[in-house]
């Protein structure tokens, strides 16, 4: 019997026999651009209907403090330098995609946060459009796909905000800041997802996205992360459930240090699992099977060999960890880069036919 994606990734998260291990995956744009010359017939839409993706996002929410704002700062053949809708100096490629460079920040005291920037982000209006999110959900459920709300948790934007170097120290010698900037973000953050909610939507699932970790640990300590961050993540989670969905959070980097807080929040699943800083699920999936869903570890530095028998390996290897407990999504552990070829992506799909059907 073959299910809808909704039904097979509900039937995931409760453990329970369904026909093929749920599918989904990102891709950068270059990615599509090489495929499309490579004979790909449409865009990011297209490379997913071949994947057979089961998931349907209705959103992106990132409050900002000045939403719309983007200020050309300069701009010459290969970049441009603006200020965001945030309030810093941010350098970005023209013609590609990339990391950009941060070059300053507005909000770099406690005295600018308290004084301009927390009452901009708390004077906002909605930054979804609740009629826009509504009919875009329509168009899920038509299709099937489990539907997910999405957007970005308070460290991510403390970050954004503020810049690593001030958050970090400010982490250290002023804990509350750090608190305040949290919890007014989440505050911010659950006022928009109630605003989509009363449209009369039930999504299935949010999906919260910040990076918290390099590739040998989390930025800060288990500890640090447990008094300041912690109980905003479980704020949106409790909110998640609440609303009778499922909670998928989104890190890269080594976070093994933190996986029970992450349990102790009630987090449902966690994804990309990035196989250079350390997560494997051939690990993780029978000492946390039970209680996390694994959403990735495909290694895309061994996709990216266009080898086949390698990436045969790979995938064959760790689908059955996934599949163990019935409890796995395939991705990436990060969005497929354009080192992969048509072909290539083509040949992932036939080995997620042959090797992750459990019927």
């Amino acid at each position: 019997m073959k299910l809808t994606g909704l039904e097979r990734v509900n039937r995931m998260f409760a453990r329970q026999d369904h026909d093929r291990v749920p599918r989904h995956d990102g891709y950068w744009p270059e990615t599509i651009e090489r495929w499309q010359d490579e004979g790909l017939n449409g865009d990011v839409k297209q490379a997913l209907d071949l994947l057979q993706s089961d998931f349907h996002a209705i959103n992106w929410l990132w409050p900002q403090a000045f939403p719309g704002r983007e200020e050309i700062v300069s701009i010459d053949k290969d970049t441009r330098v603006v200020r965001d809708s945030n309030g810093k100096l941010v350098r970005y490629w023209r013609n590609k995609s990339g990391t950009p460079d941060h070059l300053g920040f507005e909000c770099d005291s406690r005295e600018q946060w308290e004084r301009v920037f927390k009452p901009a982000l708390l004077s906002t209006g909605l930054q979804n459009d609740p009629e826009a999110v509504r009919r875009e959900y329509q168009r899920g459920r038509t299709r099937g796909r489990w539907c997910y709300l999405a957007g970005v948790e308070s460290f991510e934007d403390t970050r954004s905000l503020m810049g690593d170097e001030t958050t970090l120290i400010a982490m250290a010698e002023d804990p509350d800041w750090i608190r305040d900037v949290s919890q007014t973000y989440t505050d911010v953050m659950l006022r928009n997802l109630d605003a989509l909610m009363a449209t009369g939507i039930q999504p299935d699932g949010l999906w919260i996205f910040g990076d918290m970790a390099f590739k040998t640990a989390t930025v800060c300590s288990p500890q640090m992360y447990r008094e300041l961050i912690w109980p905003d993540h479980r704020r949106l989670c409790d909110w998640a459930h609440a609303h009778r969905m499922k909670f998928i959070y989104h890190t890269d980097g080594d976070v093994n240090g933190v996986l029970d807080l992450y349990v102790a929040a009630g987090f449902d699943c966690l994804q990309p699992l990035e196989c250079k800083a350390s997560m494997d699920i051939r690990n993780l999936c029978p000492r946390y099977g039970d209680r996390l869903a694994f959403f990735g570890n495909i290694d895309v530095m061994v996709l990216i060999t266009n080898e086949r028998a390698k990436i045969e390996t790979e995938i064959r290897q760790k689908l059955a960890a996934g599949m163990a407990t019935k409890g796995y999504i395939y991705h990436s552990d990060h969005s497929v880069p354009p080192q992969v070829s048509w072909d290539t992506y083509q040949f992932i799909v036939s080995l997620l036919d042959q090797y992750g059907r459990y019927t």
